[in-house]
């Protein structure tokens, strides 16, 4: 005699939803394993609802873990996202999925996008290393976002997954359900970018040199970009020269040592400064410029730091990092600090 469940009639939890597209038959099927709110590795997130509720869940989030303790590395399957919100005007969105372990937050991944969906199917595995003492006090960090090639990434939601051990211990065949829950104004980052300054005053010349840059935003629905890094000599709001990098395809850390000469007389170097952009190279249409930072005598913080560091120290090269920002950030800097200046004595360029 059987039991009281019939295998032509799937049983379907209260927040169960059909799916469109059947899982192919002997493959794992997540929303069979949803566990409750009082299980393993629960979730964290800002903000609250009425009353100190907890805000709306933006939908689900599975993912599935094991530790190898030879390797030491906290393996992270990231599986599927359900019922996530609407961002675009199409009614769907451009999911995907980045991940900290914190922490720490300098080493990242992210998931592809997924194009025109609410219920994307990532399936893809990434590694952390660490050592086992370590695990009590990590905690995983998700990150959901839509993907916007035109302006910056909406984050959708995020979920802090803790008890790491006793999550991975469940093994890799069994998903862990979390809701979604959303941003306390989290935004995508753009990056950063390290390179030094070197000015020789007896030849009136300017080294640029570009170390690399990390973290970058993703422009490309491969998850990666195409960057290169473009130096322009501004004064009195003009650009007088540029020098470009060469490109480095697929990557979000690429890494130049490349060396950008522009040739600046004495007279003329307190009168001057540097934008320097990270720009993303498309072959098809127009490179889109994924964050900039700018240098000079009246730059802002860092910037005129690092500037300042640079005139203080004449033939020895001052490496620093600068946080990329969005393009209308650096304009509406630029134009606030704008001010008489000396003619500069550089031979101006045409446009790109």
């Amino acid at each position: 005699m059987g039991t009281g469940v019939t295998w032509g009639t799937p049983l379907l939890l209260p927040e169960d939803k059909p799916e469109q597209n059947p899982t192919h038959l002997g493959q794992i099927q997540p929303e069979l394993y949803r566990p409750g709110d009082g299980e393993t590795g629960g979730f964290k997130g800002a903000g609250g609802g009425k009353g100190g509720a907890p805000p709306p869940p933006c939908g689900r989030l599975s993912v599935a873990l094991r530790y190898a303790y030879g390797s030491q590395q906290l393996v992270v399957r990231i599986l599927r996202a359900l019922d996530l919100p609407a961002k675009d005007a199409n009614g769907f969105s451009d999911p995907y999925v980045k991940i900290y372990l914190l922490p720490d937050r300098k080493k990242k991944y992210q998931t592809k996008v997924h194009r025109k969906t609410l219920n994307p199917v990532f399936d893809e595995t990434f590694s952390f290393g660490v050592p086992f003492g370590e695990l009590p006090a990590r905690r995983l960090h998700f990150s959901v976002y839509d993907f916007d090639r035109f302006s910056r990434h909406d984050l959708i939601g995020q979920v802090v997954l803790d008890n790491l051990l006793e999550a991975a211990e469940r093994g890799p065949d069994v998903p862990i359900w979390r809701d979604i829950v959303e941003g306390s104004g989290e935004k995508a980052d753009l990056g950063e970018v390290n390179f030094s300054l070197c000015y020789l005053p007896t030849a009136g010349r300017l080294t640029v040199t570009v170390i690399r840059a990390s973290n970058l935003r993703a422009m490309d629905l491969t998850g990666f970009s195409d960057p290169y890094v473009k130096a322009s000599l501004m004064a009195e709001g003009r650009r007088l020269k540029k020098r470009k990098t060469s490109i480095k395809k697929n990557t979000l850390n690429p890494s130049y040592n490349e060396a950008l000469v522009f040739d600046v007389p004495h007279e003329s170097v307190h009168h001057v400064s540097l934008t320097i952009a990270v720009v993303d190279y498309d072959c098809i249409g127009h490179n889109e410029v994924i964050g900039l930072c700018r240098v000079g005598s009246d730059a802002e913080g860092p910037g005129r730091e690092h500037w300042a560091q640079m005139l203080a120290n004449p033939r020895k090269p001052i490496e620093h990092w600068h946080t990329l920002v969005e393009e209308k950030a650096l304009g509406l800097a630029a134009k606030g600090s704008a001010r008489d200046k000396p003619s500069v004595v550089v031979e101006p360029v045409g446009p790109d």
